[in-house]
């Protein structure tokens, strides 16, 4: 008796053993071919021309990381379009090419080609982790910033381009006609121009892939109160349900694909309900404690004979402080060439995130207010704060003058800078340099009238600041004296007379 020994058919021992491999194949083809396809070639260079613009200049140089993070997930929006109509450009291929029926003799199932197409988006995304990576990098290794980053809100620019590169796989699944992607890209662009969150409540907000901040000035990354870790568990459950299900109504019904549907969905849901509820009771007390109490919150340091309040996070910043209070004491005469100023830093959320409102003045002597942003305008905003308190006591006083003194105010906040003229325009509201207007400051502004600002032109346009100094320690108790006279600051400080009248308007 002999036995017969039949070989398995090659095909058969593929379909058996070789199916991941021959998956795995066609993800690596797809993944080429949807990496240099022209739409996503051009976002990303689109990606990377906007990084290279913006983010030299962000912040003024000086960021604060817990901003930044959310300013890398704009980018990755643009790169989802394109991944969007590639992939489903990709998927479709067969059907447009009329090959689809040849699929038929082919050992990888349709379910198997769809998993194929899904594996070639991960070097895409990865691709972005890396622009990520880079555009935060950058602002981190910044000499100015300061805070911390979150990993869940980074994740979030990545999980986008994820998530729309999954609908279009699915979508070319359920929907065999070729429009069907461009039309669901332009949508989406709509949407996005628009304004990329939907509509019906806070918590609705967050169904969107991004969701930027609410607030107009930075805050201390405790007071946030984003839900960045839900929201990426949000985004995860939801492009792998996507992928999920691709692979089923492809017709892979095995059991690993309907438990990855089921879990995904789960993770999806849980992160959804994670990120609903609002802003805790906590969170609010917490802020509502920084915005009147903000010393029992703060760290101070000394810093030549003034001392320095402020969030732990932007205590490294008070060298920063310090150089310009120390700049405008420099040029101060009387007992305010070396007065001890306390500097605190304070912020307003009475009226919540999205309150645009001034702080008020503090009554307090020798008390200058400092905000969470630095660099650019905010530098002499800043310094016209110090001047202001320096020559009238207060900031409440400070922000009344409306006499010759604020000639001497504003050479002081801005005769130290490089190019004092060019302070002047970005300290008033509206960048002028001739006639009346509002000077900003971190809490309420001060006015300028134009006998003022044709008479600190003057002066800052004069080569001799040491000479200047000179005459303003001499005459120093006169041009601070309440009640002086634009034309008498003139006098003192020997340039011509102003030809409108002196006094502010209202």
């Amino acid at each position: 008796m002999s036995a017969v020994i039949e070989e398995t058919p090659a095909a058969v021992r593929e379909a058996e053993t070789g199916g991941a491999r021959a998956v795995f194949a066609l993800a690596r083809f797809e993944a080429r071919r949807l990496l240099l396809s022209k739409v996503v070639l051009v976002c990303f260079v689109l990606y990377a021309a906007l990084v290279v613009w913006r983010t030299p200049d962000s912040w003024d140089g000086f960021p604060a990381l817990q901003n930044a993070d959310r300013a890398t997930q704009n980018g990755p929006l643009l790169i989802g379009f394109a991944v969007l109509l590639g992939a489903n450009a990709a998927a479709l291929r067969s059907r447009r090419y009329g090959t689809e029926a040849w699929f038929g003799a082919l050992v990888v199932s349709a379910g198997r080609r769809t998993a194929a197409h899904l594996l070639s988006l991960v070097p895409v995304v990865l691709l972005t982790v890396l622009f990520v990576a880079w555009q935060f990098t950058w602002e981190a290794l910044k000499p100015g910033a300061i805070g911390s980053g979150s990993p869940a809100e980074l994740a979030v620019g990545p999980l986008t381009v994820l998530l729309l590169g999954a609908a279009g796989v699915l979508l070319a699944r359920l929907v065999r006609s070729v429009w069907a992607g461009p039309l669901a890209g332009a949508l989406y662009l709509l949407t996005f121009v628009a304004g990329p969150f939907p509509t019906g409540g806070e918590d609705a907000t967050w169904l969107s892939p991004v969701v930027p901040g609410a607030t107009y000035q930075s805050l201390p990354s405790d007071l946030l109160g984003r839900p960045a870790a839900w929201h990426a568990l949000y985004l995860t459950g939801l492009a792998l349900f996507l992928a999920f299900l691709a692979v089923l109504v492809s017709g892979g019904r095995s059991a690993a694909v309907k438990a990855g549907v089921a879990v995904t969905l789960a993770m999806g849901l849980t992160g959804a309900y994670g990120q609903t509820g609002g802003e805790s009771a906590e969170l609010i007390a917490a802020r509502k404690r920084v915005s009147l109490t903000p010393e029992t919150e703060q760290r101070c340091v000394e810093r030549n004979g003034s001392r320095y309040c402020a969030f732990d996070e932007w205590l490294p910043r008070t060298e920063d402080w310090a150089e310009v209070v120390d700049e405008v004491r420099s040029l101060a005469g009387g007992s305010a060439h070396s007065r001890p100023l306390l500097v605190r830093q304070r912020i307003d959320l009475t009226y919540g995130l999205d309150s645009d409102t001034a702080i008020d003045p503090v009554t307090r002597r020798n008390q200058v207010t400092v905000g969470t942003d630095w660099g650019g305008n905010r530098v002499p905003e800043f310094s016209a704060a110090v001047a202001s308190v320096l020559v009238a006591g207060s900031e409440e006083e400070g922000s009344a003058v409306c006499d010759g003194r604020m000639v001497t105010v504003m050479w002081l906040a801005l005769a130290w800078q490089d190019d004092p003229v060019s302070a002047l325009s970005r300290v008033r509201l509206d960048d002028s340099v001739e006639g009346a207007a509002v000077v900003l400051s971190p809490t309420e502004p001060m006015e300028m009238a134009g006998a003022h600002t044709e008479v600190v032109r003057r002066l800052l346009e004069k080569d001799d600041r040491d000479g200047v100094a000179e005459k303003v320690r001499a005459h120093w108790d006169e041009l601070t004296t309440p009640g002086v006279t634009t034309a008498r600051a003139a006098e003192l400080l020997e340039i011509p007379g102003p030809v409108e009248a002196d006094e502010c308007e209202g």
